[in-house]
């Protein structure tokens, strides 16, 4: 057992004055007081927050952030940048993706995550041809996440089909595919990897484009009565939906929610184009809306109607999916900043009783992300995960703020260096803004990017 003791920690009813937490040897959060420093008491630096989830990567996109910036066609959308994603796929290896995403892991923790949700589709070499050990590049992922420390729930993605109806796929869509037989073959081995270090894992379907009924059924039959995370890419642009509609004469959402036993275990990443028809759904089912700013933005993929679902008590929290920013601190401005624009007016997501704009941002990521990822952490609690971030109390800008104002003067005011040390199942992995494994993930992440800027 060791106990610390936090000049300030936020709860989900607010921020407590004297803190102390004991964290147990399996990482867990054993009890919490309040109550002076005592004999002991490790001191922690400033204001004490819960970890928070990342609940959507595409980790090996790290590699290509910033390069697809050029104005070089009219019309760039996704579709035209998923082209050049396309070329990066053509060419990344296994060692390049574990040092890509345990550099970027590193970044996350450094940011302030504490898990992350890899939805990760890049299974087979180029051509198709499943690697020796079919699980290879969850098993690198699995090494990854191990290396840097962070908590894992591993998402290996079923993509069979390259367009809605069972279209075939297209030859630079080959690494990813697998029927359902070999998913589930595939699955056997990334849970293996998870199970070597405690990660957890789920179900992941790429999108409606990538898979059937047939083939979604056949994936969730094969796990009745299993309680694991089930993540989708659904609604992201107009075109989906108007390819899903021309195909169905359904909305993506609604077709899902007509086909699919979707409930809370479910995180329908983006769901950018739904109308309130669908935003209901979503709501009473109490799935997850994972939602990435960030790249939405970058993609030129639209605007969720944040403001309506929260309203109708819908839950979410954020990713960074293809990592143009690794800051959950940004996600969260820009949730709101998107709403802002919208409607044209301030302060848009809050909550009744809750008029603090972060207030409301921050407690309902920690649990949406950790639903989606299918941990116990998203609150300081007794039983919970220690997944625990410390901001620099000596920051100037902390000084003098009033306790319920300090969410807002971080998330909107602040930035990711105000974040001091990290703490994942109970052991410090970020100490003073600095991870023991940043420098060797660093050169390992250079020497990728010197291979794969090359070719």
């Amino acid at each position: 057992m060791t106990t610390f003791h936090a000049p300030l920690a936020w709860f989900a009813d607010g921020w407590r004055a004297d803190t102390r937490i004991t964290v147990d040897a399996a990482g867990n959060l054993a009890a919490i007081a309040q109550g002076s420093p005592q004999p002991g008491d490790e001191r922690l630096a400033g204001p004490l927050l819960p970890g928070v989830p990342n609940l959507h990567s595409h980790a090996f996109q790290r590699a290509m952030a910033g390069l697809a910036e050029e104005a070089l066609n009219p019309e760039d959308s996704f579709w035209t940048w998923r082209e050049l994603m396309y070329r990066l796929v053509g060419r990344i290896t296994p060692d390049h993706t574990q040092a890509i995403a345990t550099h970027l892991y590193i970044e996350m923790l450094k940011g302030g995550y504490t898990g992350v949700a890899e939805f990760h589709y890049l299974h087979h070499q180029p051509g198709g041809t499943a690697y020796a050990n079919r699980a290879e590049m969850s098993d690198r992922i699995v090494a990854a996440a191990q290396a840097a420390g962070i908590g894992l729930t591993l998402l290996p993605t079923f993509y069979a089909h390259g367009g809605f109806g069972a279209k075939p796929l297209a030859e630079k869509q080959l690494r990813f595919r697998n029927d359902v037989d070999g998913y589930l073959k595939l699955l056997e081995g990334a849970a293996k990897a998870c199970a070597r270090i405690g990660a957890d894992w789920g179900l992941c379907f790429h999108s409606l484009r990538a898979a059937t009924a047939a083939d979604i059924g056949g994936v969730l039959d094969a796990h009745k009565g299993q309680t694991r995370p089930v993540h989708i890419h659904i609604a992201e642009q107009t075109k989906e939906v108007e390819d899903c509609l021309a195909w169905s004469n359904q909305r993506p959402v609604e077709w899902l929610y007509n086909n699919a036993p979707v409930d809370a275990r479910w995180c329908l990443i983006h769901a950018t184009h739904v109308d309130a028809g669908e935003v209901a759904r979503m709501a009473k089912s109490k799935a997850v809306v994972g939602l990435c700013p960030t790249t939405e933005a970058n993609l030129g993929d639209g605007l969720f109607p944040a403001q309506e679902y929260l309203a109708a008590e819908g839950r979410f929290g954020v990713g960074s999916d293809s990592h143009v920013s690794v800051s959950a601190l940004e996600e969260l401005r820009w949730l709101e900043y998107g709403q802002r624009l919208k409607h044209e007016r301030r302060n848009r997501l809050s909550t009744a009783g809750k008029t603090e704009v972060a207030e409301t941002l921050f407690a309902a990521n920690i649990a949406g992300g950790a639903q989606a990822l299918g941990k116990k952490t998203g609150a300081i609690a007794v039983g919970n995960r220690a997944d625990l971030i410390v901001l620099d109390g000596s920051q100037a800008m902390l000084a003098h703020v009033a306790p319920e104002k300090l969410l807002g003067r971080w998330l909107f005011g602040g930035s990711d260096a105000w974040v001091k040390d990290v703490m994942v199942a109970g052991k410090w992995v970020v100490k003073d803004r600095h991870h023991a494994g940043e420098e060797a993930a660093q050169a390992a992440f250079t020497r990728a990017m010197a291979e794969l800027m090359a070719v």
